[in-house]
């Protein structure tokens, strides 16, 4: 064997294969178990593949703000952002999405694959408003799978011990980024200092 593993037979004789703990989970539909955990989520991965390739971008909101309309069928609505709309490129474009839920404190992730469109309905981007904002559109996903994922990686992490968080002061700021990429021309401790006020009048 090379060092370089290529096929699902060589994968499979260093690994092995899964025990059943790994399989009996998964499901096709959102049972009552998983929607708690989509309910308590605040914070979700949306992974996305297109033309030029993957995606994977962070979404963000009060727990449950990803809807479950029914047992087969979630809704996310698309809050304010950087208008680059990657994710909403690629699903045009190629329906395929999968998501990750993550719930502070919690070592669990839920896992979830599926197959979306983006709907702009006016009474259902209404139905999403906060604050009297709606969202411009809303990722309509019909799920293919679900599972939840064990808590080794957040254990291992230690994401969730606030002895461990990160002084941001002790990394790059994102002004700082962006004027050392733009030759100066835009970012800065201005863009350090505004973004606050900025993201709080644009949060929805």
């Amino acid at each position: 064997m090379s060092d370089i593993l290529r096929t699902e037979a060589e994968l499979e004789a260093i690994y092995g294969r899964p025990l059943e703990t790994s399989t009996v989970k998964e499901v096709n539909w959102i049972t009552p178990h998983y929607r708690a955990y989509i309910e308590a989520s605040p914070y979700a991965a949306l992974a996305t593949c297109g033309p030029e390739g993957l995606d994977c971008s962070p979404r963000g909101d009060k727990p449950g703000f990803v809807r479950i309309h029914d047992e087969k069928t979630l809704m996310l609505p698309d809050r304010r952002g950087n208008n680059r709309i990657d994710s909403l490129r690629n699903i045009v474009r190629d329906p395929r999405v999968a998501l990750l839920f993550m719930i502070p404190g919690v070592g669990n992730t839920l896992r979830v694959n599926g197959r979306a469109h983006l709907s702009v309905a006016p009474d259902l981007l209404e139905s999403f408003a906060v604050e009297e904002k709606a969202p411009r559109s809303v990722t309509v996903i019909e799920v293919d799978a679900v599972y939840f994922q064990c808590a080794r990686a957040l254990v291992r992490s230690e994401l969730w011990n606030p002895a461990r968080h990160v002084d941001p002061k002790s990394l790059p700021s994102a002004g700082q980024i962006l004027a050392a990429l733009s030759g100066e021309r835009v970012g800065g401790e201005t863009y350090d200092r505004e973004w606050p006020g900025r993201a709080a009048a644009t949060m929805w």
